[in-house]
C-alpha cells in the first residue's frame, strides 16, 4: 500500500479538490497520510493567485523535487514548462482533471511521464471525498468565470465559466448533510455569474433549493462580484433573509476610483459597489461584509488610492483582505 501525502494552497475550492483527490485515491486503496516524510508519493495542489504565491509554490516544488511528485492545479494549467525546469520528473495534473489523479499517481509511481492537462471543464461532485473538516461541506458550483480582469492569472489556469448542474449540486449537498455536515460553504470563483453560461443568472434559484432542503444545516456563500450580484440584489436580499444563512457578504471592491476599476475591467464603478453594501446593510442589519482591496495598481495615483481610503472609512468593513499587486505573467496588467 502506497502512502499519499496531499499539500493544498488556495481557495476553498481548491480545498474541496484535494478532499476528492483523497477520497479517489483513499477508495483505490492507496493510504491518505499527514505526513510527508512517510510517503511514498506528494501531491500539491498549488495556488497561483499572487506573485507571493507563485513563489512559494516554486519553492515547494523544489523541496519535494526528489520525490515522486504530482503537481495539481492551476500552476500546471498556467506554467507548466516553468514546473518542468525546476522537477522535469513530476507528473501534472490541471484544473479540469483532478478525476484523473489515480492514473497520475500510478504514473509518478511507474516513474512515466505523462500530465493530464486538458482544457475542458468538468464537474467535481458526487464522488468520494475526505474532508478536511467533517462538519463542513465545500460544495463547488462552477469553474473559471465571466469576467477578464487585466491583473488576473487564475483566468488563464481555469478559463471560462462552466457552471455545474443544478441537480448535481442539490445532490452533493443532500449527501454531506447525510453525512453529518453542519454548514454548506458554497463556493467558486464568481458565485452570481452561476448560470450565465446557461444564458442567465441563477444564483437566487440555486440558493432557494439548497435551502429548501430537510435539515439542520446553514449556508455560507462565497464570493461574488458587484457587477453579477447588482443584477440579483432583490432576490439575492430575500435568499440572505432565510434563517439557514449565514449573514456573512463577501463582495471585492479592489479600488475605491472609477478609473482604476475602469483599467482593471472589473466592470462595475464604485457607485454599484455602494449601492448593494447599503441595500444589504438597510435590509439586513447585522450582515458581516468582508471586501478585497489591490493596492499599487500601475495606473494608480495618489489621487485614486485616496478614493479607495475614504470608501473603506465610509463602508468599514468587518474584513479588510489587502493585497500588493503583482505583475503576473501574460496579464494585460503587466503591459500597462
Amino acid at each position: 500500500m502506497y502512502n499519499i501525502y496531499i499539500e493544498t494552497y488556495g481557495c476553498s475550492a481548491n480545498q474541496s479538490n484535494s478532499e476528492i483527490m483523497a477520497g479517489l485515491l483513499a477508495s483505490a486503496g492507496f493510504n491518505i497520510v499527514k505526513n510527508k516524510d512517510i510517503a511514498d508519493v506528494i501531491i500539491l495542489n498549488t495556488c497561483i493567485v499572487k506573485g507571493r504565491t507563485e513563489q512559494r509554490m516554486r519553492s515547494c516544488i523544489e523541496g519535494f523535487s526528489k520525490k515522486k511528485l504530482v503537481v495539481a492545479g492551476c500552476m500546471p494549467s498556467a506554467e507548466a514548462d516553468k514546473i518542468k525546469k525546476i522537477s522535469p520528473n513530476a507528473v501534472l495534473v490541471g484544473v479540469h482533471d483532478f478525476k484523473k489523479i489515480l492514473l497520475a499517481v500510478s504514473a509518478v509511481i511507474k516513474g512515466k511521464q505523462k500530465d493530464f492537462l486538458s482544457e475542458r471543464g468538468e464537474e467535481m461532485l458526487c464522488m468520494p471525498k475526505i474532508p478536511f473538516n467533517k462538519t463542513v461541506s465545500i460544495t463547488q458550483i462552477s469553474e473559471g468565470c465571466s469576467g477578464n480582469c487585466s491583473y488576473c492569472f487564475t483566468k488563464l489556469a481555469k478559463g471560462d465559466l462552466f457552471s455545474y448542474s443544478e441537480k448535481s449540486i442539490i445532490k452533493s449537498i443532500k449527501s454531506d448533510i447525510a453525512a453529518g455536515c453542519k454548514e454548506i460553504w458554497i463556493t467558486s470563483q464568481d458565485n452570481a455569474a452561476y448560470g450565465l453560461d446557461f444564458g442567465s443568472r441563477m444564483l437566487p434559484e440555486l440558493l432557494e433549493k439548497i435551502l429548501a432542503i430537510k435539515g439542520k444545516f446553514l449556508v455560507r456563500l462565497g464570493m461574488m462580484n458587484p457587477n453579477n450580484v447588482l443584477p440579483i440584489l432583490n432576490d439575492l436580499i430575500k435568499c440572505y433573509k432565510h434563517e439557514k444563512m449565514f449573514k456573512f457578504l463577501h463582495l471585492p471592491l479592489q479600488a475605491g476610483s472609477d478609473a482604476v476599476l475602469k483599467s482593471m475591467n472589473r466592470n462595475y464603478d464604485v457607485k454599484d459597489f455602494m449601492k448593494i453594501i447599503n441595500e444589504f446593510r438597510k435590509e439586513i442589519p447585522d450582515i458581516t461584509i468582508s471586501t478585497d482591496i489591490i493596492c499599487g495598481y500601475p495606473t494608480e495615483t495618489r489621487e485614486d488610492f485616496e478614493k479607495t481610503i475614504e470608501i473603506i472609512k465610509k463602508i468599514k468593513p468587518d474584513i479588510l483582505n489587502i493585497s500588493k499587486f503583482w505583475s503576473m505573467p501574460r496579464t494585460q496588467a503587466r503591459r500597462k
